[in-house]
């Protein structure tokens, strides 16, 4: 009998497992799929000579996470490669928005399209400079992060205070109208925000935006070097390495309750297996509370809450194998590893009130990225493995595009979209569709039959909109991973602070089972954990 059931083995289930494991507990992880990842795996399945990246690509969460930094990954094979600009952010007249690691390089970037704006994003930058490691600190600690809050409160009221505050409320349009003369800033900063399901319009999307181009600034949006699935292979050799155990193929049906505590799971094949002391969900929301708990079990609120529930976007991705670079009108876009697909701020407005209408967007904002320049391991040389995703809507009641889409995503309709992707990217790299020698087309309900937190193509674990984060947060009055059942926690990107992979959901769910339990190991692991937030360096000697 294990101390700890896990369910599913994507980066939270796996971080989660690994702090327990470094606490001294027993831990079994239980996966539905056939490999362990969740939507951290990559395969061969485009091309036999191409990597393709099945779900997420970059990790600037990840490079910036305390909690992944914190595992030393490097230690159990894992190794990041950069593109050479982070980022990029064409137009259709050839000029081209920068975000590089570099300060100098993104400002240069955005002087040419307003003589002045290289300074405003040095400024912006200087703010983040002086801000970030209480920003972190508060981004990936349990709710409320009361020390790391408080220190940020005293470095604020140096930084501009209730001013800063009310720019990073901002929707992304008026910040940018505010910060930059030129459309280059507004572009770095709305492109990102919309990384999540947060309009140009949407209040708070100023503040993510800013958020997601810092990170990229100082972090990059690295990859890691030969797949993205040698993240997930990293964590299960550190977790093996302790003693913790991952069993694929298993999907859990049931979690069994006995006088109110978490006792263990089902399986679907009528497995059950014990756990002494907790169970941690790295499964989405509505799955939890709506599928896997009995909902006897439950507070009526809770359940009427989670009929309240959103999801982010929905999202249709396609993958290629390219026998050519990417021909860019505009040159700065072949050196980044990402690239941004919208001809204007105004094109981003209208692609997310397409979405708020729920029509198929007709100009998809597009999301590219180009994985053989970023890690040039995954494809032959003189090639790219490349990839794009867009948003769609859940509930479909037309098509922008006029093509009869219906939200059904059979071939047809999938043959449709990613058409109408690849003309997207023609707009800006004009030949694109002479070089592709093969694609991979992965539609809502296949991400989903993938991955099943990934619910009808969804791939934060519900809305980054301001009312679903922090103590609203997968559902009002919570925000922490304890839930309403005694030892069952919320390990996923339904818990604060939400999607990406950045292990804080799993190490905020591992800790409070540790609180709760007051593991012999504890001491260990919280002063393991102390030594790496404040030196960076390798855990001192256990005593």
């Amino acid at each position: 009998m294990p101390d700890a059931v896990v369910i599913g083995a994507g980066p939270n289930g796996l971080v989660a497992a690994n702090l327990l494991a470094d606490a001294g507990w027993s831990v079994e992880v239980l996966e539905e799929q056939p490999e362990p990842g969740g939507a951290v795996r990559h395969d061969r399945e485009v091309d036999p000579d191409f990597v393709s990246d099945v779900f997420s690509s970059f990790y600037p969460l990840a490079a910036a996470s305390p909690v992944v930094a914190g595992l030393r990954l490097e230690d159990h094979g894992l190794r990041w490669s950069h593109a050479p600009h982070v980022l990029a952010h064409p137009l259709s007249d050839g000029r081209c928005a920068v975000l590089d690691r570099r300060v100098d390089v993104t400002a240069r970037s955005l002087d040419v399209f307003h003589a002045g704006d290289g300074a405003a994003w040095r400024r912006l930058h200087h703010v983040w400079d002086r801000l970030h490691p209480d920003i972190l600190a508060s981004l990936f600690t349990p709710f409320p992060p009361l020390k790391a809050t408080a220190r940020l409160a005293l470095r604020l009221r140096g930084a501009g205070g209730l001013r800063l505050a009310r720019t990073l409320a901002l929707p992304v349009r008026r910040m940018g109208d505010e910060e930059f003369g030129g459309e280059g800033g507004r572009l770095i900063l709305a492109g990102n925000a919309l990384h999540a399901d947060l309009a140009p319009e949407a209040a708070g999307s100023g503040g993510f935006g800013w958020l997601m181009s810092m990170l990229g600034q100082t972090y990059g949006f690295p990859v890691p070097a030969g797949g993205s699935g040698a993240l997930t292979e990293a964590l299960v050799r550190r977790l093996r390495s302790r003693g913790g155990t991952v069993r694929c193929g298993r999907r859990v049906a049931r979690v069994l309750v006995r006088e109110g505590r978490a006792a263990g799971v089902r399986t679907a094949d009528g497995e059950t297996v014990t756990a002494r002391r907790a169970v941690l969900a790295d499964v989405s929301v509505p799955a939890l509370y709506g599928d896997l708990v009995e909902p006897e079990h439950l507070p009526s609120q809770v359940l009427a809450d989670l009929r309240r529930f959103q999801w982010d976007f929905a999202t249709f991705k396609v993958d290629w194998a390219l026998d050519g670079p990417v021909p860019w009108r505009a040159e700065q876009a072949a050196r980044a590893g990402t690239v941004h697909l919208a001809d204007g701020l105004d094109e981003l407005t209208r692609f997310a009130a397409q979405i708020a209408m729920r029509r198929v967007p007709d100009r998809p904002f597009t999301l590219f990225g180009q994985m053989t320049t970023a890690d040039p391991s995954r494809s032959p040389r003189g090639t790219e493995s490349a990839w794009a995703y867009t948003h769609v809507p859940h509930e479909i009641t037309s098509d922008a595009g006029d093509e009869g889409l219906t939200g059904t995503w059979d071939d047809r309709e999938q043959n449709v979209m990613a058409d109408r992707v690849e003309r997207q990217v023609e707009r800006f790299a004009p030949g694109f569709r002479t070089l592709i020698r093969a694609r991979r087309i992965l539609a809502p309900p296949t991400l989903q039959r993938l991955d099943a937190n990934l619910s009808g193509g969804a791939i934060n674990g519900g809305t980054a909109a301001l009312h679903q984060q922090l103590f609203f947060r997968p559902v009002p009055g919570t925000g922490r991973p304890e839930t309403p059942v005694r030892g069952l926690y919320l390990a996923s990107a339904g818990a604060h602070p939400g999607g990406g992979v950045h292990g804080a959901p799993g190490a905020n769910a591992a800790r409070a089972a540790l609180r709760r339990h007051r593991a012999p190991g504890l001491a260990r692991l919280q002063r393991v954990l102390t030594h790496r937030d404040r030196t960076g360096d390798r855990p001192p000697p256990a005593h």
